[in-house]
């Protein structure tokens, strides 16, 4: 089982430290989520890592930065958003919809189901599927190894996952919930998860 981080929306003084200690620690697939922001500071971002760890890293945005600092792939953020022009690489996508997700797996190497658990950090954002729809879904094979879980994602809920045939999870709030960007420079708590994370994937 896959274990993918995504970054943080927005970017923070100790990101770069924090990504770096993680891919010392064996994370191997991040993903890039910058929304909204300027592809300036992610080159920035980038640019305070190694490049030993581009080739794990997936960017959903400003897509010229898989080719210009070779990284692992690209990320479609719906089932049916064309893949650019003249790409060539790996490309994944989010679905959010059962029935899309034999059509949006053909067209990526993997994808993201979104909403499988119901939010951390914002109360109006529920699960959009039930745990019967789910497992009706991991019985037809919709739900396999190309197949990573999104949204609500923690150490608690990581093995209903695997029991469904998820081939991977995708960690966000239950990680950098343990560092204040604001507040705190030591980030030893959210390493020390991360560390848990792993060990609960297998």
């Amino acid at each position: 089982m896959k274990l993918v981080v995504m970054t943080q929306p927005t970017f923070f003084v100790e990101e770069d430290k924090i990504l770096t200690s993680l891919f010392d620690e064996g994370l191997d697939d991040l993903h890039l989520f910058k929304p909204d922001s300027s592809p300036m500071y992610s080159e920035r971002l980038l640019t305070l890592l190694h490049e030993e760890y581009y080739n794990k890293i997936t960017v959903h945005d400003n897509f010229y930065l898989k080719e210009e600092y070779k990284l692992k792939g690209i990320h479609l953020n719906d089932e049916v958003a064309p893949v650019p022009k003249g790409y060539k690489g790996r490309i994944s996508r989010t679905c959010t919809h059962l029935e899309l997700l034999k059509e949006a797996k053909r067209n990526a190497d993997y994808v993201f189901l979104k909403y499988i658990f119901d939010s951390q950090t914002e109360p109006d954002r529920k699960a959009t599927f039930t745990l019967d729809e789910l497992k009706e879904a991991s019985r037809r094979g919709l739900i396999d190894r190309h197949v990573y879980a999104l949204g609500g994602m923690n150490l608690e809920n990581i093995k209903i996952a695997k029991d469904l045939g998820f081939g991977g999870v995708v960690i966000c709030r239950d990680l950098w919930n343990r560092f204040n960007i604001h507040q705190e420079l030591d980030y030893q708590a959210l390493i020390d998860h991360f560390g848990k994370l792993r060990k609960a994937i297998g």
